[in-house]
């Protein structure tokens, strides 16, 4: 998640992190793809938020590194709103710098110019950013942190110096008003040289005390003997429609064109650049006068190219890095702010380092429910604990009683709380876990070599082989497409495995009598403990609640008929 050269408010700086990435298809599974896309419309930010949640770790500090960070942004609406002001500005000049482009040699002076102005937008951005975490009301390690590495920062790019030396370099450039330049010209009035005459802090204004330019070349008498200058600084217009003849010899002794398609140049810039007329000498030459200021200007050149090498690496990648974790945590907290204020609960999450309790959930609802309805008094909320006693559920109940989204649910408060955010929960502890592994149906082309119970047997074989007692695995209805006997005899000792791995897990399955079988497997485990889960119905109305309890009966041919319709009433419609 970092490098020894940055900072990061995801994590703190750990050499012996262990990060585990969620598959594409937990990640689908869980509908994280669905929540990312509330988050935000933009896909680079989608993406971006996506690759931070499939990122997992079981270790406890980051967790709590990255809530207390959240808590912070949660509660500072104004410093989100700055934050994404000053990242957006950042942002802007990265994207658009002059230093994009060529080297410094090929730009010339302008955009040397130009980068002193980005320079100085770039100090100001860390300036206000390091105003911004000033507020007392920040107590998160992670944005401290991130303050006092801006202060460092700082202090090890010199900013107070370069700040000195841009501010001395706009001084000293913004005094130049005008150039004097000297055109030797051969008998064919082609430019074959030029020279600075002098740089001048006074800028050329039209007179009309002597003749133009035009004048000036048809008049023996305007053209001066020798090539002294005689200090004169009044500015000669060649007058184009009255003077065409000699307007066009301007024209065709300097071309002058205009550069229509370069950024940040305004117009008076884009007239600058010329391109001399075809000769002997000259022929196929182009001279920009930006290039021929270099060469002239050539002491405040060096200093201006100098300062800018000086100062070219100054840790704008380490800023800018960062700006993808906070935009994690401000799309996170203006969604949770929004929701929060439609009714909906959300809690922080609290990490527990050890014990027998590894998970204790009050109040829990699956976020996803949220987005589809329209009030909070809409869902069903549900308790639920993961102990010693309580490691492994066999959840059963009636079709289309919430079974799957409950399951789904528990995979989303562990994905959310570890990447910092508040969870759909009253309350909510937990041991963090090291990933997510899901083994729901799969879709029907995957399983068109191996056919159904081969796919779903070496899928869960794999991910059986990656499992951990630190991770959490959500089945859903696995090896329920082949015959009762076979299925549940294959899922009984898939049980056993997990038990023996004490892998927190929840088995959401029609086999009423894998439920029923808590108790026999209890008898022969030493490591972890079965549970019977039921989603409670009455009168055979579904309450989408849940508890600890023996089936309710032998409903498992029911409820499949009535999954895949073969009832007396659905195939009938009466």
């Amino acid at each position: 998640m970092r490098n020894n050269n940055s900072f990061s408010i995801l994590s703190p700086f750990k050499d012996d992190l262990v990060f585990r990435q969620l598959s594409p298809t937990v990640c689908h599974d869980l509908g994280l793809d669905t929540i990312c896309h509330e988050l935000s419309n933009d896909p680079k930010e989608r993406n971006i938020i996506m690759n931070i949640l499939s990122s997992m770790t079981a270790d406890p500090e980051t967790a709590r590194y990255r809530q207390e960070v959240f808590s912070d942004i949660l509660a500072l609406p104004d410093l989100r709103e700055k934050m994404t002001e000053l990242f957006d500005r950042i942002e802007f000049i990265r994207n658009f710098s002059s230093t994009n482009r060529d080297s410094d040699e090929k730009i010339g002076l302008w955009h040397l110019l130009h980068r002193l102005d980005e320079l100085k937008d770039y100090i100001v951005c860390v300036e206000s950013m390091r105003e911004c975490l000033s507020d007392d009301r920040i107590t998160s390690e992670g944005l401290i942190g991130f303050r006092n590495y801006l202060v460092s920062l700082y202090e090890d790019a010199c900013f107070a110096e370069m700040k000195k030396d841009i501010f001395e370099l706009k001084q000293r450039s913004a005094g130049i008003k005008s150039v004097t330049i000297g055109i030797n010209v051969n008998e064919r009035f082609e430019a074959v040289s030029m020279g600075l005459v002098s740089i001048n802090d006074t800028p050329f204004k039209k007179s009309n005390i002597i003749s133009n330019f035009a004048d000036a070349i048809s008049s023996k008498d305007k053209i001066q003997s020798g090539n002294d200058w005689d200090g004169d600084m009044h500015y000669h217009l060649a007058d184009k429609e009255k003077n065409e003849q000699a307007f066009k010899f301007l024209e065709n002794l300097t071309g002058y064109m205009t550069v229509k398609n370069t950024p940040f140049m305004d117009a008076n810039t884009r007239t600058t650049i010329v391109t001399a007329a075809n000769g002997d000498s000259v022929q196929g030459s182009t001279f920009y006068l930006d290039k021929i200021l270099n060469k002239m200007l050539d002491s405040l050149v060096k200093k201006l190219r100098g300062t800018l090498s000086k100062y070219a690496d100054i840790a704008v990648i380490n800023i800018t890095q960062l700006i993808p974790e906070f935009m994690y945590y401000i799309r996170f907290a203006e969604f949770i702010a929004k929701y929060r204020e439609m009714g909906y609960c959300f809690c922080k999450p609290q990490v527990l380092d050890s014990g027998s309790r590894s998970m204790e959930a009050g109040g829990l609802y699956n976020l996803k429910l949220a987005l589809n309805s329209e009030k909070m008094s809409d869902i069903v909320c549900n308790d639920l604990l993961f102990d010693s006693e309580h490691t492994i559920y066999i959840l059963t109940g009636a079709n289309r009683g919430g079974k799957t989204t409950l399951t789904q649910a528990v995979g989303l408060m562990y994905v959310l709380a570890q990447g910092g955010i508040s969870v759909p929960a009253s309350s909510f502890s937990y041991q963090p876990v090291d990933c997510v592994y899901t083994h729901f149906p799969a879709d029907e082309d995957k399983t068109m070599d191996l056919g159904r119970l081969g796919e779903e047997c070496v899928r869960f074989k794999e991910i059986y082989s990656n499992c951990t007692s630190d991770s959490l695995l959500l089945l859903n209805e696995t090896f329920s497409t082949t015959s009762f006997e076979e299925g549940y005899y294959i899922a009984r000792d898939s049980v056993r495995a997990l038990m023996k791995k004490k892998v927190r897990t929840i088995y959401n399955t029609h086999m009423h009598k894998l439920a029923s079988d808590a108790d026999d497997l209890n008898k022969a485990a030493c490591n972890a403990m079965v549970s019977s889960l039921i989603m409670k119905s009455t009168d055979g109305r579904r309450s989408f609640k849940v508890e600890v309890a023996f089936p309710e009966g032998s409903s498992y041919a029911k409820d499949i008929a009535e999954k895949y319709g073969v009832t007396y009433e659905l195939l009938t419609g009466e």
